[in-house]
């Protein structure tokens, strides 16, 4: 089973910023299954920057609701 984590940003910054937030965000999380025993070459990253939102409003709940990491298995 491969472990592919995306990381989100919201639309406040520019596409170069949220892009390089986005990996860090999905590194963090890489690096904590990593020490609980999931096998690094198991586990893929992403950054979709803000391209995926899951609220498109422009407001400060739905911004905070951009910011996120999602794990799926595949």
């Amino acid at each position: 089973m491969l472990v592919s984590i995306e990381g989100h940003c919201d639309e406040r910054g520019t596409e170069e910023y949220n892009i390089a937030l986005g990996e860090r965000r999905a590194e963090g999380v890489r690096k904590y299954y990593i020490a609980r025993g999931v096998d690094a070459s198991r586990i893929r990253t992403v950054s979709w920057g803000e391209e995926s939102p899951v609220d498109i409003r422009h407001y400060e709940k739905a911004w905070a609701r951009n910011r996120r990491v999602e794990t799926l298995l595949k």
